[in-house]
């Protein structure tokens, strides 16, 4: 299966959110041709303050696009989610982060979560 290149998905659904009025930038730019996507979104007017969920892109066993939540739906605190994000950037240099803000939390992006 032709997979487009990450730069290229990325580029789309950055125009996508825009054109919705959705707050939207590039945070990590990782690999042009096969970076991992990793979208935290910033949830702003939580009690105390403001909180993120991260999502990391995956494949399921047909190749369709789609999202782990290693916080299992939770919602952290803006150092937690660096902090895992830096991880990922670590021990992958390659990987895109993109973040949103949605009041809401949720993810603007095609894919279920896996």
């Amino acid at each position: 299966m032709d997979r487009l290149p990450t730069e290229l998905w990325v580029s789309a659904h950055i125009r996508k959110c825009t054109a919705k009025g959705i707050p939207v930038y590039v945070a990590h730019k990782g690999a042009p041709a096969a970076g991992t996507v990793i979208v935290r979104i910033v949830i702003k007017g939580l009690k105390g303050g403001e909180g993120s969920k991260v999502l990391t892109q995956s494949r399921d066993m047909e190749g369709n696009i789609g999202w782990m939540d290693p916080f299992d739906s939770e919602i952290v605190d803006e150092p937690r989610a660096d902090q895992y994000i830096q991880k990922a950037i670590a021990r992958d240099p390659d990987v895109w982060v993109i973040e949103v803000e949605d009041a809401s939390g949720a993810n603007p992006f095609e894919g279920k979560i896996l």
